[in-house]
C-alpha cells in the first residue's frame, strides 16, 4: 500500500457516530415530550422535506420542496419522539399541522440557549424508482420563482415578541 492510499474504513465510522448524534437528538425530544423545555432551552431543526419517510401536508412541501427548519420553543403539540423518527405539531398561518420527521432527515439542530450545534451529513437522496407522493407542479409555477420566495425561505423570525414577559 503506498503513502498516499487511505486505508478502507470497514467498520463504517462514519456512519455510527452520525446515528449516535442524532441518538442525542432523539434524547433531547423524549425527554422534552415528557418533561417539556426546562429554562431557555429551544431547538431549531432542520430537516430535508423531500427525505424518505417525510410526512407533512402538501401545502408545506410544496412551500418548502427541499428543505425547512422548525422551532420547538412555546407552542408545540403531540410531541412523540419515537426509534427512528419523530412527530410534533406546529402553528403555520394560524392552522394545526401535522409533521412527521425521521432522524435521517435531520440537518442541523441548535439549541441557542446553550449554543449546542450538530450538523448532520445529507440523508441519502431519494430513489428515482419510488413514485413521489406528490405530482411536481405544473411547469409555468416552476419557471419563475418569485422575488418574496428567495427573503422568504432565508428570512429568521424572532419568537421573542410573542412571549409573555
Amino acid at each position: 500500500m503506498a503513502k498516499s492510499d487511505k486505508p478502507k474504513d470497514l467498520i463504517g465510522y462514519e456512519a455510527l457516530q452520525q446515528q449516535a448524534l442524532r441518538g442525542v437528538v432523539r434524547a433531547a425530544l423524549e425527554r422534552t415530550a415528557v418533561k417539556g423545555l426546562p429554562g431557555d432551552h429551544h431547538f431549531y431543526l432542520t430537516f430535508r422535506t423531500d427525505a424518505p419517510g417525510v410526512k407533512m401536508p402538501p401545502e408545506l412541501i410544496e412551500r418548502y420542496p427541499e428543505e425547512m427548519t422548525i422551532v420547538l420553543q412555546n407552542q408545540f403539540w403531540d410531541l412523540k419522539a419515537g426509534e427512528k423518527a419523530f412527530s410534533v405539531t406546529l402553528q403555520f398561518s394560524g392552522q394545526p399541522k401535522p409533521l412527521s420527521i425521521p432522524y435521517t432527515a435531520l440537518s442541523r439542530f441548535w439549541d441557542p440557549s446553550v449554543q449546542y450545534l450538530l450538523i448532520f451529513a445529507p440523508p441519502p437522496a431519494p430513489s428515482l424508482n419510488v413514485a413521489p407522493a406528490l405530482s411536481p407542479p405544473p411547469a409555468s409555477a416552476t419557471s419563475a420563482p418569485k422575488a418574496d420566495d428567495k427573503n422568504e425561505k432565508a428570512q429568521v423570525v424572532s419568537l421573542d415578541q410573542f412571549r409573555k414577559k
